[in-house]
């Protein structure tokens, strides 16, 4: 079905229209529209357009008023203070654009005119490495704006550039081929949770002893960097045992993005590993192209607006003076192949606020090659740091990063006792209770999330994040079990939208707020802010709770008609809160 033009582009349309047609010197001028407290829209635009013309403004927008005439959507036009344009839908105009979203599986947004296609670098562990609070961000932002945006039908690649390289690994693999038996899974393993926490627990306990070894023993140390260089000069007994690293890692990894009701799939892991083939070729482009320049034998990028504290150029250093690759090496070849092999039209960064800089020179080095320019972008979603109670960065009692599993499951643990305290009244079964307390709890951590604007630190309050009052998951999830109740007591009456009925305020505002949603959604994907769509969901559950106060649904003092027509505005109110909320990778249990 083709898309439903909202009610604000159909004002827009017809004001500028009207202006035109009174003021054929005013042509394509902008009637300003927003929506406003005094009517359903405020048109602003005549102000600025009655000083460039040297006119009354007052006297233009009257002219305007008169040119609009008789509309089927729109029911007054006001001229008000010096100029402004109150304007006031139509009843009918509010319930047949309702109408038409709800006939449409997509409730009438639209696709994008020119969809592009964007390589998301997200969810970043590091092999042999314990996933932790830090990794909180990336994960739930990424995996939002990767919904968001093929929802409006842009193609998107999903690369998760795991840490799976470097020094580190020679004293893992040299201790593995000195304790072979290390390593060795259980039979009874098996998949999921229980596999990954073992998976982990060996992983763990082979770090700590073999730290433990090179620390301790400088001969054990020799053999450690030894390994090193035979890992990166592609020895085969040696990336065989590399290999048995990462599939360890990956079980872990995928336990715990089961656990944050994520799909992460294999083709889309491609780690700081998947370019080691690239990184020469890379360093001799720059080279040869002036972009990079060796400087104390190192291979380096200066840029004239980055400074250290003594006021010195800071490079971006490509290769160290010893031969060794950096981080810039591996994310400028992560650059060409995304552009170059994947055909990528913009590069999306979901990474830490505290790698700006990095990413700006990265960013500035691949322009000045020529891998980015107008038709390829890239852009760091910088995200800010994950805080406890206290406002300071989120640790343990004992001073240690928080493990994300431990925060996942106490999240859990908290929503399934609040989910039991009302699951009487609904007659919740022990297994519905365990279910929706998975979906209250992991909802909870990524709405926290997703409705604080990602640069910002956020404070982590379980106790606020599970409250049934405020800009939670939960009163929305709650919302949306509300409505389907409702649904349920209806029994056979269908919900019907009856044009002809007048609006009370409150599903004036209802619809008004519903209609928006496209719009919200298309500014979400163009700014990459998940925010915005949070921030809208919690308005359209704070609308439907008035709505509900003011509108009795079910009445049987009310007319058929009247009962069918709330029924639609509560029908389209929880499709639209499943497809927002779906689209922050929240699931909306139908009974709460």
């Amino acid at each position: 079905m083709a898309s439903v033009p909202s009610l604000a582009s159909n004002v827009q349309q017809r004001l500028a229209d009207a202006l035109s047609a009174a003021l054929p010197q005013a042509a394509s001028a902008d009637p300003l529209l927003r929506r406003s407290d005094r009517a359903d829209f405020q048109a602003n635009g005549i102000l600025a357009l009655a000083k460039r013309l040297k006119g009354n403004p007052r006297e233009l927008a009257a002219q305007v008023v008169d040119a609009v005439g008789d509309d089927d959507v729109l029911a007054d036009i006001e001229v008000s203070g010096p100029g402004f344009l109150n304007i006031t839908l139509a009843d009918r105009a509010i319930t047949e654009t309702l109408a038409a979203r709800a006939a449409d599986d997509r409730l009438g947004v639209p696709l994008a005119d020119e969809p592009g296609r964007t390589v998301i670098d997200y969810a970043q562990p590091n092999v042999a490495k314990e996933m932790h609070v830090g990794h909180l961000r990336s994960a739930v932002i990424g995996d939002a704006m990767v919904r968001i945006l093929e929802f409006t039908g842009e193609q998107v690649v999903r690369r998760h550039h795991i840490g799976d390289w470097g020094t580190q690994f020679g004293m893992l693999i040299q201790y593995l081929t000195e304790h072979p038996h290390e390593l060795d899974h259980k039979e009874s393993a098996g998949a999921g949770e229980a596999a990954g926490a073992e998976a982990m627990s060996n992983l763990d306990r082979l770090y700590k002893a073999s730290r433990a070894l090179f620390d301790s023993d400088e001969e054990f140390k020799a053999r450690a960097r030894d390994r090193v260089v035979a890992l990166q000069a592609g020895d085969e007994e040696t990336l065989a045992l590399w290999q048995r690293f990462v599939d360890e890692s990956k079980i872990y990894f995928y336990s715990v993005f089961e656990k944050l009701d994520m799909e992460i799939r294999d083709p889309d892991i491609v780690g700081e590993s998947g370019y080691n083939d690239m990184l020469d070729e890379t360093c001799r482009i720059l080279e040869e192209s002036g972009v990079a320049v060796r400087s104390e034998g190192a291979l380096c990028v200066f840029f004239d607006d980055v400074k250290g504290p003594d006021g010195n150029p800071v490079p971006l250093i490509v290769r160290k003076s010893n031969g060794g690759y950096g981080y810039a090496a591996t994310d400028l070849s992560a650059i060409r192949d995304r552009v170059q092999n994947l055909d990528a039209t913009s590069l999306l960064y979901v990474v830490d606020a505290r790698q700006s800089l990095h990413f700006k020179m990265v960013f500035e080095t691949a322009r000045r090659a020529g891998w980015l320019n107008d038709k390829v972008r890239a852009h760091q979603l910088a995200f800010g740091t994950v805080l406890g109670k206290d406002g300071k960065p989120f640790k343990t009692r004992e001073g240690e990063t928080v493990r994300l599993v431990d925060l996942l499951d106490e999240a859990i643990d908290r929503a399934t006792a609040v989910v039991r305290e009302k699951a009487g009244k609904v007659g919740l079964s022990e297994q519905e209770i365990t279910g929706n307390g998975r979906h209250v709890g992991i909802g909870a951590v990524k709405y926290a999330d997703l409705s604080t604007s990602a640069v910002r630190d956020y404070k982590f309050d379980l106790d606020q994040m599970v409250s049934l009052n405020g800009d939670t998951s939960v009163y929305l999830q709650y919302a949306y079990a509300r409505i389907q109740s409702i649904k349920r007591k209806a029994g056979g009456r269908s919900p019907v939208a009856h044009p002809e009925l007048e609006l009370a305020p409150a599903e004036r505002a209802l619809g008004l707020h519903l209609d928006q949603f496209g719009e919200v959604l298309a500014e979400v994907a163009a700014g990459y802010e998940p925010h915005k769509l949070a921030a809208y969901l919690y308005q359209l559950a704070s609308h439907l709770t008035t709505f509900y106060d003011q509108c009795h649904v079910l009445s049987e003092d009310n007319p058929a008609e009247v009962v069918e027509n709330r029924l639609f505005l509560v029908d389209l109110t929880g499709r639209t809160l499943h497809q927002g909320m779906a689209l922050l990778g929240i699931r909306t249990p139908e009974r709460l």
